[in-house]
């Protein structure tokens, strides 16, 4: 039987690490948005050197653990007199390592859109970039927001690597609570419970989405 004492006892340490985990998710929702887009355009763009860096952070980026770039931040950074703090740290690895799977999705997205779309659009004057921004970006994004919402829910589960370097997120003060109870299977109950109330509004966000734009096709 789950003792739910542990909860009320420990509810305010749970709740510290609830308000910083949904922090640095935020944190990690704009960082990797705005970093995958960046990293799709170059994937694409009619530049090779651009190409080559899209290219090599995505296949990089994507096939290395987490929290080896987590390690990197906040165990790697001081050797060079560079010292972050878990939070900071964590953060960062989450919304770099999100983006190469963001970048990824809007790159697809980017070449489903007609290359028509280019075309009448630097022919009415516009140059690469605006072009990009104004006219296929804009479709691209409405077209792969399911997968992006999907990579945006794997976000918030993995925001749980802050916890292995001091990250104040939930884990970590799951990680206190089990160490000053002796409990362990109760105590992580209880943070999944507390995931389970993040991501099953965006799940249900992004099947709502994904329902829309069907029956809007």
């Amino acid at each position: 039987m789950i003792d739910f004492s542990i909860l009320i006892d420990n509810w305010d340490t749970y709740l510290e690490g609830f308000k910083n985990t949904i922090f640095a998710s935020l944190i990690g929702l704009v960082g990797s948005f705005v970093i995958g887009v960046i990293v799709a355009v170059m994937r694409i763009a009619p530049i090779k050197p651009l190409n080559w860096i899209g290219t090599v952070y995505v296949e990089f980026i994507r096939n290395i653990p987490l929290l080896i770039i987590a390690f990197f931040f906040y165990v790697g950074l001081p050797a060079i007199g560079v010292t972050l703090p878990g939070f900071v740290a964590g953060t960062i690895a989450l919304s770099i390592y999100t983006a190469s799977f963001i970048a990824e999705a809007i790159r697809a997205g980017i070449q489903s859109v007609p290359k028509g779309q280019m075309e009448a659009a630097r022919s009415s004057g516009l140059t690469y970039l605006q072009a990009m921004r104004l006219i296929i970006l804009p479709q691209a994004i409405k077209i792969v927001i399911p997968p992006i919402g999907n990579q945006f829910i794997n976000l918030v589960k993995n925001s749980s690597i802050l916890g292995m370097i001091a990250g104040l997120d939930l884990m970590y003060f799951g990680d206190i609570v089990s160490s000053h109870t002796f409990v362990t299977f109760d105590v992580y109950i209880f943070v999944a419970l507390f995931y389970l109330v993040l991501t099953i509004p965006l799940s249900l966000g992004v099947g709502y989405l994904e329902k829309r734009l069907a029956r809007s096709h």
